[in-house]
């Protein structure tokens, strides 16, 4: 078989190829008309020129005809949401320089600027009665630690920048950088356009979905009014605000309340509730009380698992989505006796690079579209109604119908140390012999608490059609496995344990034929860059690493990144001064002296999530040790380093040319 530099001119590569990335697109946040006849969504393509990712919407039936866009050009167009009547559409759109929200009327196509704001519309939500549009957005508080006197400045004189006052606890943020002094308010604005009115008020942040009471007159929201809500990271509330803008509290618990959803018949609120014990992962569960605040129920307590985005059917009951196991599915529960009942699975292929679990659901008058994928596809638009299920959109098929990609096959295994049952996929090579043992790649997922499934990866794909076989497990901490699952790995990130659930997995491929035990690699990302680098702290059986974006020293990441202030009180028994041999055991850091295996590290220089100089204390430990060693900076890109097309091409090109020298 050629490579892709061999192959004739003209003549498709009949593998992924690294320039493929660019010609991807995916769908997601479908939204159901109120009939249930039609769906918009966004879709998201790779502009090779521009080198980013660009929205547009389209809308199509449920019978998968009329495919058609409404919005598509250059600009960004992207969260629609349909008037309660179903003939206009409210969406956001920078066509006309910083985001607006805009409104169009679908019989004529017609299309109103609704806004002229400073900061960009989010969480939108239409009133029941169709006239107003409630929105949150960030504003600029002018709050000053202490007054200066400065000189006046000369007529035509440059001076320096003014210097930044840093006041808050958290005050910076991945791929935003040093924070400015705003919170997040919520507003309305009257749907046929015209001034955008406050409502909240407070040096608060009012986050999350907004759901409007059936009178047209309140919004429900979830919010930390507390006045230490900066050291409160696990704390919110459900509050009404009124059209004069008065607050009412309605859940006072402890821990996190939020996302409210309004019954049609404005009798009841279902909510998502986490309690506030300060562990690394807690379930969320379906929480449905009255508007007044009274009469709580718990309507998940038997499911152990974390639920999210509910959709009411009628008043009787209320849809949701929980990740099991990998893929992500559909559930019913009842709001008379909570019994639960599976609608669909399959959803995901939303992130192109890794192959995460993710994906959404609308519904509507008895219709339910989905993101869905395969794991040779990312997501396309499907529909259900009843049990039966169609695939409405195709948006891969012109790049991929022609192609062969890496068949991604399951497997379960036992971890050596103590016998836990991890899950595990593997992806073979396009043109797989299996009279062959091939090298391996182990890819290890960020979180830790989060999940892979068997998506679409671009990343493991490319590796795959590189002659590698790719190995990834949902290790202990991973998600949709319960929360005794989660919870193996308090206190215990990273260590021996996880470690063990990944070599178990690579042993078992050994011991079924597949692999060729001396040309085994390792990588991963964020989590799993700390995962990666705290393994080869603990064996040399790897010819090479690629650590990406990782904590290297504990110590240091927690008091100089954006995440500190949750990670220390829910992933540490104490402050780091006070819990130093803890803190300094879950770092490689501390393992470095045992590193043989040549290592590249990958971090965007704009990292605060990871900041830079957690890789650099790694790059010069092993400089020291002379390990081969190399430090890849992404210049302009913050913790999500496959944030833009080439980024992604890069970051898999790297970690293959890397592995390649040590083959």
């Amino acid at each position: 078989m050629p490579s892709a530099k061999e192959q004739p001119q003209g003549v498709a590569h009949p593998h992924f190829q690294a320039e493929d990335i660019f010609e991807l697109e995916y769908a997601s946040d479908p939204q159901v008309s109120p009939n249930g006849k039609d769906i918009v969504y966004v879709r998201r393509s790779n502009d090779i020129m521009s080198d980013s990712t660009r929205s547009s919407l389209w809308i199509v039936d449920v019978n998968g005809e009329s495919h058609r866009p409404i919005v598509s050009s250059q600009k960004n167009h992207y969260s629609p949401r349909w008037s309660p009547d179903g003939k206009r559409l409210a969406f956001v759109s920078n066509s006309e320089g910083k985001p607006q929200l805009y409104v169009r009327w679908m019989d004529t196509g017609q299309t109103a600027l609704v806004t002229n704001i400073a900061s960009s519309p989010s969480s939108i939500a239409w009133a029941p009665d169709g006239k107003t549009i409630a929105f949150t957005m960030s504003v600029k508080s002018d709050e000053k630690p202490f007054k200066v006197n400065m000189p006046d400045k000369p007529k035509g004189a440059k001076w320096s920048e003014p210097f930044e006052y840093i006041t808050k606890a958290r005050y910076q943020a991945d791929g935003r950088g040093v924070l400015d002094p705003a919170f997040t308010q919520i507003f309305v604005v009257p749907a046929e356009g015209g001034t955008a009115r406050q409502l909240s008020s407070g040096n608060y942040h009012h986050t999350g979905s907004l759901s409007w009471a059936a009178d047209s007159q309140h919004i429900y929201f979830s919010a930390n009014r507390s006045d230490n809500w900066e050291y409160e990271p696990g704390e919110s509330d459900i509050f009404a605000v009124d059209m004069a803008g008065k607050f009412t509290q309605l859940t006072k618990a402890a821990g996190s309340e939020s996302n409210p959803k309004v019954s049609p018949n404005g009798k009841y609120i279902a909510y998502a509730k986490r309690d506030d014990k300060k562990l690394a992962y807690r379930n969320t569960f379906l929480h449905v009380m009255e508007v007044s605040g009274e009469n709580d129920r718990n309507l998940s307590a038997e499911v152990d698992n974390s639920l999210s985005n509910f959709h009411w059917k009628d008043n009787s009951g209320l849809y949701y989505q929980q990740m099991r196991r990998g893929v992500t599915q559909i559930d019913y529960v009842t709001l008379s006796s909570a019994k639960h009942s599976k609608v669909t699975s399959g959803l995901g292929g939303t992130t192109l690079g890794r192959p995460y679990t993710s994906g959404t659901f609308d519904y509507a008058d008895g219709t339910f579209a989905f993101t869905k994928g395969r794991h040779d596809r990312p997501a396309d638009i499907y529909v259900q109604k009843g049990k039966k299920q169609k695939q409405l959109t195709y948006l891969n098929e012109d790049l991929l119908g022609h192609k062969t990609l890496g068949a991604i096959n399951e497997f379960t295994y036992k971890s050596s140390i103590d016998g836990e049952e991890i899950q595990g996929w593997y992806i073979l090579p396009p043109d797989y012999d299996s009279t062959k043992k091939y090298p391996l790649i182990t890819e290890i997922h960020g979180g830790p608490h989060l999940a892979y499934g068997p998506h679409f990866s671009a990343e493991l794909q490319r590796m795959a059609a590189e002659g590698y076989i790719v190995f990834y497990d949902n290790h202990r901490g991973s998600t949709g496995y319960g929360e005794r699952f989660a919870l193996l790995l308090q206190n215990k990130y990273s260590s021996k344990y996880d470690f063990s659930d990944h070599i178990s997995g690579v042993d078992t491929l050994i011991e079924k034929g597949l692999v060729d035990p001396e040309r085994l690699y390792i990588t991963g990302g964020s989590a799993g860059g700390i995962a990666t680098a705290y393994a080869i702290g603990l064996t040399d059986r790897f010819k090479a690493a690629v650590v990406a974006k990782p904590v290297i020293n504990w110590l240091s990441k927690v008091l100089t990144a954006d995440s500190g202030m949750y990670q220390i009180p829910y992933q540490f028994p104490g402050m780091p001064w006070e819990e130093v041999e803890h803190y300094w055991e879950r770092s490689p850091l501390s393992l470095v002296g045992n590193v043989k295996t040549p290592t590249m590290l990958i971090t965007g220089v704009e990292d605060k999530r990871t900041p830079m100089s957690e890789t650099e204390q790694y790059y010069q430990a092993l400089k020291l040790l002379k390990v081969d060693t190399v430090l890849v900076k992404v210049p302009g890109s913050s913790h999500g380093i496959a944030g833009r097309p080439s980024r992604l091409v890069g970051k898999v090109e790297n970690i293959l040319a890397w592995f390649n020298k040590y083959q």
